[in-house]
């Protein structure tokens, strides 16, 4: 790396934003080659109107390496349709190995995506923190394992972060983290249900299983 990470960030301001945010576009493990694989929004649906609407969406996996696909869709059941859960170093649509997984300070460090790297650094660097008149639980920064919070674990967290954002721009197999595997530490399920209409509800009139195809 061409500098070492900043540890002198001033102040943070938590907003209370949460996790689903980042839910838009994760990076994978590609279940067929082991490069890096995208997990996205199938194309053709309308933009979200909220980020917790993210977790129903339709997704598509998508290796630019080898040319795998899989879709997912979410379960139907009644009136409405049980989303994903996030959380843990697994993609919650595929349960795919997240590409963003590093060692660092005894545990899994991981992201989905390089703007979730870029948050989680402005958040670990800052000398103070500041939170907004928001509930903790449903707060990203409030749900951070302690580890990653204390200040002697400040600059091994942001040296780790910084290698996560290397990863987000490689895709080779061989650029794979020995951290990226499989290790079953999803969140425990709950049913997050979705009981609202809009203009992508006919794409969910039945329930399929992830599959893999190459094109």
């Amino acid at each position: 790396m061409d500098s070492e990470p900043r540890t002198d960030l001033a102040r943070h301001y938590d907003s209370g934003g949460w996790l689903a945010r980042f839910a838009d576009r994760m990076l994978v493990v590609c279940p067929r080659c082991e490069g890096r694989a995208l997990v996205i929004p199938r194309p053709g649906l309308s933009d979200p109107r909220y980020f917790s609407e993210l977790l129903f969406q339709p997704r598509r996996l998508a290796c630019g390496g080898c040319g795998a696909v899989a879709d997912w869709k979410p379960e139907v059941q009644g009136a409405g349709l049980v989303g994903a859960v996030l959380g843990g170093s697994e993609d919650p649509f595929f349960q795919r190995p997240l590409w963003l997984q590093t060692r660092c300070a005894g545990h899994i460090l991981w992201a989905y995506n390089k703007e979730h790297v870029d948050e989680l650094s402005a958040y670990v660097g800052a000398r103070l923190r500041e939170r907004g008149d928001v509930r903790p639980t449903m707060s990203m920064f409030a749900r951070l394992p302690a580890w990653m919070k204390v200040s002697d674990n400040r600059a091994e967290v942001l040296a780790g972060l910084e290698t996560l954002r290397v990863l987000a721009e490689r895709m080779a197999p061989a650029d794979r983290s020995d951290a990226a595997h499989g290790r079953g530490d999803r969140p425990r399920a709950h049913r997050n249900m979705y009981f609202r209409g809009g203009p992508y509800e006919s794409l969910f009139c039945e329930t399929s299983k992830p599959s893999c195809e190459s094109r």
